[in-house]
């Protein structure tokens, strides 16, 4: 989920251009540019090219076609600076790709006569409550997998991002305060708290936890032995990918994030030989190859009609203009299914997705038509790389013209980023550098809430005045003025690349009435939901007399 658009892209908006956040897009008519020749596909020559131009340390990558695995194998190293390669059986944190897993459990549920897609969600979990009591009664199942709540986009995601202290049962009770940004079911907007609802609901139906239903229902029967969900479980395998993330501009590896609390949105950790047989299963509409079930009858992981349902539109996505230079990408559909993003390519419908979590970034494409899958896993936070590669693989196997997606994708994001950073230059020339805060330092520091996160607290370190989310240990970093009563916020953890701005408003007497957040830069990832925030001064309590 994170640095150019780290959860963006995990969510990958997959739909645009690159996996990187939405920049501004020129509002002009786009012309379409020729596609820009390209060399003969060379998979080992591409990966090597994409790793270097896009500073990405290590890849794995399935691809398969006709039912048979063509390649699964990895490239590159599992950590910068160690010799150990990615091969087939390194693992990675695949991030929002867990939802169609999520997807297909409850399409197994389905199947079972245990829930219906239109059932009311309170029939299954009757503590569910979202802010809005008529949206309460009726969401349903189909709802909490097609990001049309009416929730804004990524969400209450401080909830669980970066790693917090709160429950999974926490953060579901939470869902009641956090207000809608839209009427429910008016338009699409990318969340992840209603996947950690639908987790919920699998783990009450097995009467166990979600990991231990995925093990159980998905993983052991397409025998995914190399596949966890949980970093806990990868404890003690020297196969596992490292986080890496830009500080400064500069890749390094970092520490893994565990969200355990957020599984169901995510939590699912595979490898190049594992998401393979997912992905074969899946095109296949169901079937487990090679396997017969009790009855004699080929086995299934779900019915072909449920699996139709999850590919089926349930929610439109509007269209970005991509760049000029990317134009043959733009869609002429864009939907959300069921755990899974809708869109056209080269005249056929592709079921797409995308995960994003501190250091790793993944894709799984797949092309039904073609009974084409590719997968893309990654120990960076970088879109490009997997764009880029994704319509090279895309293009050999469609047997269309070929562009050089590498060139492109990279001068694109290269172009976006030096806007973004023109951009801040901007906003720093035009701050009043000379201005002074309404009041002494120490006046800023105190508790302030949340209504749904809960408390932040500001106090001093010496000469320093440190902001801290009390639920979420990382993020704590120190104050430092602006303009006027807006301050910006420095993270310790320079590799979140999420800074934000602090604006303290005053009553007119002087005292503090509220905190406003928002992040610095727009390439920070949406699950940094600082914006969303509306912190309160909290009161002493009075002494009892």
């Amino acid at each position: 989920m994170h640095t150019m658009n780290r959860l963006a892209a995990a969510i990958v908006l997959a739909f645009s251009s690159i996996a990187v956040p939405a920049l501004a897009f020129d509002a002009a008519p786009v012309v379409a540019a020729a596609p820009v020749p390209a060399p003969a596909f060379d998979l080992e020559r591409d990966v090597a090219t994409a790793l270097k131009v896009f500073d990405v340390p290590g890849m794995a990558i399935a691809i398969v076609k006709d039912g048979k695995v063509v390649t699964a194998r990895g490239f590159g190293v599992r950590k910068l600076g160690e010799p150990a390669a990615v091969d087939a059986q390194t693992v990675f944190e695949v991030a929002s790709n867990s939802k169609g897993f999520t997807a297909a459990a409850l399409a197994m549920l389905v199947d079972e006569g245990k829930l219906a897609w239109d059932d009311p969600v309170t029939k299954h979990l009757p503590g569910f409550q979202m802010h809005d009591s008529y949206v309460t009664g009726a969401m349903t199942i189909r709802d909490l997998l097609t990001h049309r709540s009416g929730l804004g986009l990524g969400a209450g995601d401080l909830l669980w991002w970066p790693t917090t202290t709160f429950s999974t049962d926490e953060i579901i009770e939470k869902l009641r305060y956090i207000r809608p940004a839209t009427s429910f079911r008016n338009s699409y907007a990318y969340d992840n708290l209603l996947y950690i609802v639908a987790g919920k609901i699998i783990a009450d139906k097995a009467g166990k936890s979600w990991g231990e239903a995925m093990h159980e229902r998905i993983l052991a029967p397409l025998g995914m032995t190399g596949t966890t969900t949980s970093l806990a479980e990868n404890a003690g395998n020297p196969d596992v990918a490292s986080a890496h993330s830009k500080i400064d501009g500069k890749i390094a590896a970092v520490k893994s994030m565990p969200v355990p609390n957020a599984v169901g949105a995510v939590g699912i950790n595979t490898n190049a030989e594992d998401i393979a047989k997912w992905m074969m299963v899946l095109l296949d509409g169901g079937k487990i190859a090679g396997v017969q079930g009790k009855d004699g009858k080929e086995a299934r992981l779900f019915s072909e009609k449920q699996g139709r349902e999850m590919w089926t539109a349930q929610t439109p996505i509007k269209i970005p203009e991509p760049k000029p230079a990317l134009a043959a990408t733009k869609p002429n559909f864009s939907a959300y299914g069921l755990g899974f993003q809708l869109r056209d390519y080269k005249g056929m419908k592709v079921a797409m997705h995308g995960g994003a979590l501190q250091g790793f970034y993944s894709r799984v494409v797949m092309v039904p038509e073609a009974k084409l899958g590719v997968a893309i896993l990654t120990n960076a936070e970088n879109g490009g790389s997997m764009t880029a590669l994704q319509w090279r693989i895309l293009d050999h196997y469609l047997q269309a013209v070929p562009s050089d997606w590498l060139a492109l994708v990279a001068k694109v994001e290269q172009d976006q980023h030096a806007e973004e950073v023109k951009k801040q230059g901007k906003a720093s020339s035009a701050r009043a550098a000379k201005s002074q805060p309404s009041l002494p330092l120490a006046a800023y520091d105190g508790e302030y809430e949340d209504a749904w996160y809960g408390k932040v607290v500001i106090k001093p370190e010496g000469k320093k005045h440190i902001l801290s989310f009390t639920r979420t240990p990382d993020l704590t970093g120190e104050l430092e003025h602006w303009q006027h009563d807006t301050f910006i916020v420095r993270w310790k953890e320079r590799n979140f690349n999420a800074d934000a701005y602090v604006t303290f408003s005053l009553n007119p007497d002087g005292s503090i009435d509220r905190v406003k957040m928002a992040p610095v830069s727009a390439e920070t990832d949406f699950s940094y939901d600082f914006q969303d925030l509306s912190l309160v001064p909290v009161k002493p309590k009075e002494a009892k007399k």
